[in-house]
């Protein structure tokens, strides 16, 4: 990133992104915002995956040149950024929740729909999904929910970083097994397991495996994903509940 030279002659950073979305806009002599760019670097991936977000594709589908993208946006992390902002907008977590448990639960199930809807997230660089006014803010509202209950901050801290791992983490295993079982072209759980069944019988007639096999005859829920996730949840929570003391 470039700087601009002050009066000192020392290099002052580059005006923050996020310093120039919240500026009111005087008369724009074009459609072309940081809005819209991230909505539609946002809709590229959705539809055809990460990968296909590039700043040539981004100005196609604008109808800009794309030195006019590059006006806007610096490259691939101010517009990866931009993604991010975009869909941390859509886990709102109503006023109306206060209580600590039941912010960070919606949090979590938050995460997971996003996750889900926009599969690309996880391949996002680390430092550009956390640092955006959206992230900041879902961070201030967990940490507020917990502040008040005698926890010090690094405590409070850790509650929060405790869900969004595990939200985070199983959402983006179960995006990933969604996309292998799509590839192999297995559209239900019993299809994934009638492909399987050549390596899963041989490797439970072992019988290095009773317990998993155990699992494999009598469970009752392999295939619904969202109550082992939201009971995978409720254990964090409850683990946190009890080591924290609230």
């Amino acid at each position: 990133m470039t700087g601009r030279k002050k009066d000192s002659g020392k290099t002052a950073p580059d005006e923050s992104l996020w310093q120039r979305l919240e500026q009111p806009a005087a008369a724009p002599r074009t459609s072309l915002t940081l809005e819209r760019i991230g909505a539609v670097a946002v809709r590229i991936a959705d539809a055809e995956g990460f990968a296909a977000v590039t700043m040539r594709r981004l100005a196609t589908e604008l109808g800009v040149a794309p030195m006019a993208a590059y006006r806007h946006v610096s490259g691939k992390d101010d517009l990866w950024a931009l993604m991010a902002e975009r869909v941390a907008a859509e886990m709102r977590i109503p006023d109306e929740v206060t209580e600590w448990r039941e912010v960070l639960r919606a949090f979590g199930l938050l995460t997971r729909d996003m996750m889900l809807r926009h599969p690309w997230v996880g391949q996002l660089p680390t430092h550009l999904f956390v640092l955006t006014p959206g992230r900041l803010a879902i961070a201030e509202r967990q940490l507020a929910a917990l502040d008040g209950l005698g926890l010090d901050e690094d405590a409070m801290m850790v509650a929060f970083r405790t869900v969004s791992a595990f939200a985070h983490g199983a959402a983006q295993s179960e995006v990933a097994v969604r996309e292998w079982t799509e590839s192999a072209g297995w559209s239900s759980g019993a299809e994934t397991r009638l492909g399987l069944a050549p390596q899963m019988m041989y490797l439970m007639g072992t019988g290095r495996y009773p317990t998993y096999q155990r699992y494999g005859l009598r469970a009752t829920r392999k295939d619904d994903a969202t109550w082992a996730f939201e009971t995978g949840l409720d254990c964090v929570l409850d683990g946190i509940a009890a080591r924290l003391g609230i």
